[in-house]
């Protein structure tokens, strides 16, 4: 099994889905940089798409023709941004004309460089996208690309890159395997997972680029916070944070337009020690990311754009109502939870196209909960404890995403799943893990198990559950 690192699991993208919209930006991107590789970019007179699976049954509700679009123009979803993406696309689709990778004009026709084959798929993943290159010689040249979940591009001949051919010092599939090295060692799961994160970079730069990845969490919450309006798509949902931040915190001097980030996080922990309202806070963080989320803005994938509000309503949870919460908390959080994500990755998947919502909010509540177990002083067992409990309770859960769109019943999930890595933590902290009956090992065998017994029409295909039960117009792209 090939090494992960914690920034594999955890990337800085925009949404709204890690699998159906980032997926596909970075397949474009491969395929431009092969043409350009070959030698054969300048030749290149049409480019087209040919979805396949779930990438093209909710493809339109995710934002798939609008990722490939901007990607083959050129735009970067790390730097792009993020107002007005689908008018871009739209704009470019209207005109006819695609600047291929931003530098040349080549025709572009929606209809037809856009394909959604709606009844077929490949047979490597459910998340198939085939691009084309016509030359002006007549040439075709072709690349298929899986994405396969989190943001993660592989092709059906993909071989290791350098980045996963390292060799870590202490490699880990299971989670049996942390325990016993951690024990052997005396080491904490943070401090394992950094001497991992060693084979890339420094310590110093592992822990910089771990807090900005905390401080683009905290830019999503804080802008879905203060953000009112309705989603796009068809669906016509209202944003909710933003009134409950409001309803909450009042006018106080921290919640003002003019306020920055800090004093507003400064207001938030003066406001409450209230269990309940602390709770509506939690489900407001959750909310605010995922409604940024939803309408294309900068997230990070925890471990998919999908569930990437539970991590961040979770660390928030602890840094705005723990005392003793502060920046190295943070960090051990994300190595922490990065860790688990990646134990899911190679035991299960983290793909709900693969394997319902389990796979998703599952994973992420997962993930949460051992990281918060560890701020709270848990041991490595109780951190491991807690992430199964999470994952536990999120067994069978579908993925039946209304019109496609990362909206019904995403958003509020992403809520329930940071309720329960809360409430997880908190029982394991209490608990005593050699009294426990089902590991983590287990239940992450289980989640696999489920997600193959599942039904297809409940992978991220809108054809079952909700999807049946609320109408929407779907986008043209």
């Amino acid at each position: 099994m090939e090494p992960i690192s914690v920034f594999d699991i955890f990337k800085i993208g925009i949404g709204p889905s890690s699998s159906h919209t980032l997926g596909p930006w970075r397949a474009a991107q491969k395929f431009l940089s092969q043409l350009r590789s070959s030698g054969e970019f300048e030749q290149v007179v049409r480019v087209k798409a040919d979805l396949y699976g779930s990438l093209a049954k909710t493809g339109r509700g995710h934002g798939t023709g609008v990722a490939v679009i901007l990607a083959l123009a050129g735009e970067d979803f790390r730097t792009c941004s993020t107002v007005g993406v689908e008018d871009r696309a739209s704009a470019i689709a209207a005109s006819g004309v695609l600047r291929l990778g931003g530098e040349r004009e080549v025709a572009f026709s929606l209809a037809e460089d856009l394909v959604y084959h709606m009844d077929e798929r490949l047979d490597y993943h459910t998340n198939g996208i085939r691009f084309t290159g016509y030359l002006e010689s007549g040439t075709e040249l072709e690349e298929t690309y899986f994405s396969v979940g989190g943001g993660f591009v592989v092709q059906e001949d993909y071989q290791p890159n350098e980045h996963r051919s390292v060799e870590l010092p202490f490699p880990i599939e299971r989670a049996e395997q942390i325990s016993r090295i951690c024990e052997e060692r005396d080491w904490s799961i943070p401090q394992l997972v950094m001497q991992n994160e060693l084979v890339w970079q420094s310590e110093q730069e592992t822990e910089k680029g771990l807090v900005n990845m905390w401080r683009v969490m905290l830019e999503s919450i804080y802008r879905g916070c203060h953000t009112e309006g309705t989603l796009p798509g068809g669906l016509d949902v209202v944003r909710r944070a933003a009134r409950m931040n409001r309803k909450m915190l009042g006018d106080v001097p921290g919640n003002t337009p003019e306020a920055t980030i800090e004093q507003w996080l400064g207001s938030i922990a003066k406001s409450t020690n209230d269990f309940t309202k602390i709770n509506r806070w939690v489900s407001t963080f959750a909310l605010a990311v995922n409604e940024e989320n939803a309408c294309f803005g900068r997230v990070v994938t925890a471990p998919t754009n999908g569930a990437a509000g539970v991590i961040p309503a979770v660390l928030m949870y602890y840094w705005c109502f723990y005392e003793d919460s502060d920046e190295q908390g943070v960090i051990d959080f994300l190595l922490t939870a990065g860790e688990i994500g990646s134990l899911f990755k190679k035991g299960a998947t983290i793909s709900a196209a693969m394997g319902g919502c389990q796979a998703e909010i599952g994973v992420s509540s997962a993930m949460a909960a051992a990281g918060l177990a560890h701020c709270l002083g848990g041991t490595v067992e109780q951190c491991l404890m807690a992430s199964e409990i999470a994952m536990e309770h999120h067994l069978g859960l579908t993925c039946d995403p209304a019109g496609g769109l990362v909206q019904i019943p995403c958003i509020e999930r992403n809520t329930m799943g940071a309720i329960k890595a809360i409430t997880a933590a908190n029982i394991a902290i209490g608990s005593d893990p050699s009294e426990a009956r089902v590991s983590l090992d287990d239940v992450i065998k289980t989640m696999w198990e489920t997600a193959q017994d599942m039904a297809t029409k409940y992978k991220e295909t809108a054809e079952g559950g909700l999807a049946l039960n609320v109408s929407v117009r779907v986008p043209e792209c």
